[in-house]
């Protein structure tokens, strides 16, 4: 079900283990069988966000509950014996190639555009990267969800990469100014979330070489709490619909508790299809 006018896009916000919320709306999304003429992801929300492209509903809450305890899923072990708390040659390849594979082949086949958020550490900016090819361009949805702090920056096309929540958590501005007028928007916080100042101190040591990413970090909450003004702002004026939590996601950063993973997932879920019926009108609606 896609809109006649203007092109309708899709927004998903990161959040570490919370984006398994957002896997739970997509699996819904394939369910009911909506249709988007773009897809923006930011971190775990690009993640999730590949394999509603290709049409793979449950692989996320599959391999999630499979591979949380595994150290090189991610974990502290990882982190301290690679530079990433996410295993690139598990999570990127291993995972997708041969354990829980990706339809690559769908994914090619699909005309809906898929882009990712990542963090320029030299310019300390968004950038909004499409990916054409899942496979060859892994790297940019590494790129979108590599966590400040706990990965090292990621390399493409002679530019140093990380998570793009750092600079853009919900790029919906973004998106619009690429002609996506109307946008569904997943966000992964409560509703009323207010987010606080990062600490100073550590942006500087771990970043000293980059000044401007530095800066992004410690003015991340001010751009994210304006964004979610100017996201309600939207709502009111109708260009942007908004799935969310009504109360914060009781789940931790590097969750190991296969039963919270599912309650999340679940609540992801619910609160999709209790939007259903609202979400198809304003989706049928004129630009």
């Amino acid at each position: 079900m896609k809109n006649n006018g203007e092109k309708t896009g899709l927004v998903l916000e990161g959040g570490g283990f919370r984006g398994i919320y957002t896997a739970g709306v997509l699996d819904v999304f394939l369910e009911q069988g909506l249709e988007f003429d773009g897809v923006i992801g930011v971190s775990a929300g690009a993640i999730h966000g590949c394999s509603f492209i290709s049409g793979q509903k449950g692989r996320s809450i599959r391999y999630y509950k499979k591979y949380c305890t595994h150290k090189r899923f991610m974990s502290i072990q990882s982190w301290l014996k690679t530079g990433n708390a996410v295993e690139t040659e598990f999570c990127y390849h291993e995972l997708p190639e041969k354990l829980d594979p990706y339809d690559y082949q769908a994914f090619d086949r699909s005309d809906v555009k898929f882009y990712v958020t990542c963090t320029n550490v030299e310019s300390g900016r968004a950038e909004y990267l499409q990916v054409h090819d899942m496979k060859k361009e892994i790297d940019l949805l590494r790129g979108s969800a590599s966590l400040p702090y706990f990965s090292r920056t990621v390399a493409w096309e002679g530019k140093q990469y990380l998570d793009g929540g750092c600079s853009d958590s919900v790029p919906v501005k973004a998106f619009q100014k690429m002609g996506y007028g109307r946008n569904v928007v997943v966000l992964t916080r409560e509703k009323g979330y207010v987010k606080k100042p990062e600490k100073i101190w550590m942006a500087k040591l771990f970043y000293r070489k980059y000044p401007a990413f530095c800066r992004a970090l410690t003015t991340r909450h001010l751009v994210y709490n304006r964004t979610l003004k100017q996201i309600r702002d939207m709502e009111e004026a109708g260009s942007v619909f908004v799935i969310q939590p009504q109360s914060p996601l009781s789940i931790g950063r590097m969750e190991r508790n296969r039963d919270k993973i599912q309650e999340v997932y679940d609540r992801g879920r619910k609160d999709a299809e209790e939007s259903m019926s609202r979400l198809k009108a304003w989706l049928a609606r004129e630009a």
